[in-house]
């Protein structure tokens, strides 16, 4: 059961990060476009690692009879 928390916290803590990115490429969207799309690839990027981590996770929990 350790290994399912530590699993769902480091989820946590990388949904935390894609929502400041996502908010920071809004925020820049009309004065920096650069800046906008470097934050944009980079949720890209987390937003990749959290569905693997939520693949890894429906793996890991106990089916329910």
């Amino acid at each position: 059961m350790k290994r399912l928390d530590q699993i769902k916290s480091h989820q946590a803590k990388l949904y935390a990060q894609y929502r400041s990115l996502v908010e920071q490429a809004y925020n820049f969207r009309q004065t920096d476009s650069a800046l906008s799309d470097i934050s944009e690839y980079k949720a890209i990027k987390l937003l990749n690692k959290l569905n693997r981590l939520k693949y890894l996770y429906r793996d890991q929990q106990e089916p329910v009879i």
